[in-house]
């Protein structure tokens, strides 16, 4: 699992979900959700963000942004017009002045606004947990990204404009799905252009010898490995492999391990009731204790402490 995916993992579980809103202007709608990932795809006319800090953001049909939380921002039809609806976190759904709006806006299955055939028509997905995994993706992207019809080809708006107002069995699991794959889309996207600032272990990705490496690290870290047994699937010397992937990733092969398995096992136990023996076997840990004395090292706490912060 790469952290494209780890970013996304589990959605379900996460909590994460998507609705369509429609508007007519004058509207506005200031997000406090806290949420680390949302997606807006502008179907229909178009939508400011306007973030407390930093650039205002004018989106037109056919444009996408993704905003990184937990900074609060403005939804609108323009950069002058008040709030008119509050998103709290758990979506909670109020009045500027805390009243809350007990419905009065819902439009049927999972739509939100003024009227179905509104003047804006916005596809909204929200990720609200950050997982260590998904972190070293999300600390790499700027508070707001926005990306137009001219900068990527997305193929999945006339499915995710069908399914979102169907109320059928399975349509959870499909949208689900569906934003998983608009989100991944987006993001390839984004570092793939000239002067994205991605990641070293996400460029790292496409190096003939590193990028296998990393895969492997990433899909079985539970496995015993050692630089030699790396450099063998790799068919390089070990001077070689340390030499290049150091070069690229920016840390050595057993020490990225590490931080990939002690992060593997943050959102383990962040998302389970597993015994820290349990999720120290499933990381690559001989024993609790083991884990016990690399995570603290790490990340300041024991595991039964973190688990209790995060729970």
């Amino acid at each position: 699992m790469d952290a494209l995916a780890g970013l996304l993992d589990g959605p379900r579980a996460r909590g994460a979900f998507m609705i369509r809103a429609c508007f007519d202007p004058p509207w506005a709608v200031r997000v406090e959700d806290r949420a680390p990932l949302t997606v807006m795809l502008v179907v229909r006319g178009e939508a400011w963000v306007l973030p407390d800090r930093g650039a205002r953001t004018r989106l037109r049909a056919g444009d996408l942004a993704i905003a990184r939380g937990p900074d609060p921002y403005t939804c609108a039809d323009a950069p002058d017009t008040a709030p008119q609806a509050l998103i709290l976190p758990g979506q909670e759904c109020r009045h500027p002045d805390g009243r809350p709006l007990n419905g009065s806006m819902d439009l049927g299955v999972r739509t939100w606004g003024d009227r179905l055939d509104g003047g804006t028509v916005l596809l909204i997905g929200t990720y609200p947990l950050r997982g260590e995994i998904g972190g070293r993706l999300l600390d790499a992207l700027p508070p707001l990204l926005t990306l137009t019809p001219e900068e990527w080809d997305c193929p999945l708006t006339p499915y995710l404009c069908q399914e979102i107002v169907r109320d059928q069995p399975g349509q959870e699991v499909v949208l689900d799905r569906l934003l998983d794959l608009l989100v991944i889309a987006a993001l390839r996207a984004w570092f793939a252009r000239p002067q994205a600032a991605a990641p070293a272990w996400y460029r790292a990705l496409a190096d003939p010898v590193v990028g296998g490496v990393l895969r492997l690290l990433q899909d079985d870290p539970a496995h015993p490995w050692t630089v030699a047994k790396l450099a063998a699937k790799a068919g390089v010397s070990r001077a070689a492999l340390a030499r290049r992937f150091t070069g690229l990733v920016g840390e050595p092969p057993m020490t990225y391990l590490t931080g990939w398995r002690l992060a593997l096992a943050a959102d383990r136990l962040r998302e389970s009731d597993d015994t820290l023996d349990a999720v120290a076997r499933r990381v690559g840990y001989g024993s609790a204790f083991a884990l016990s004395t690399a995570f603290k090292r790490v990340y300041g706490v024991s595991p039964a402490e973190y688990r209790g912060r995060v729970g």
